[in-house]
């Protein structure tokens, strides 16, 4: 059961299915199904656990790649406020407010 889990088949296609699991076992798939059931009911679990792992790996990878653009487009509008504020103080038209004295 657990070759084909890890994707590493001996005997069977690697689908994660009670066929491949009965050629990979070296049964019938009726043996599977009918008379030795325990191994079916544990198997469709553990395809399920690993579907969902891959669904939250997949969707972790697209997050940190999300992460990624947010934090260079915050560097870029940080630059670009840097950039026009040096601009605005150069041209003396509008005075920085924050930098006045209070009284």
């Amino acid at each position: 059961m657990v070759r084909p889990l890890i994707g590493a088949p001996l005997h069977s296609d690697g689908k994660l299915t009670i066929v491949s699991l009965a050629a990979e076992a070296g049964l019938r798939r009726n043996k599977l199904t009918h008379k030795h059931t325990d191994p079916k009911d544990l198997f469709y679990p553990l395809v399920r656990v690993r579907a969902e792992r891959d669904d939250l790996r997949s969707q972790a990878q697209l997050l940190a790649r999300i992460v990624q653009v947010l934090e260079i487009e915050n560097h870029q509008l940080k630059e670009a406020d840097t950039n026009l504020r040096g601009q605005l103080a150069a041209q003396g038209v509008v005075r920085d407010l924050t930098q006045r004295p209070r009284t």
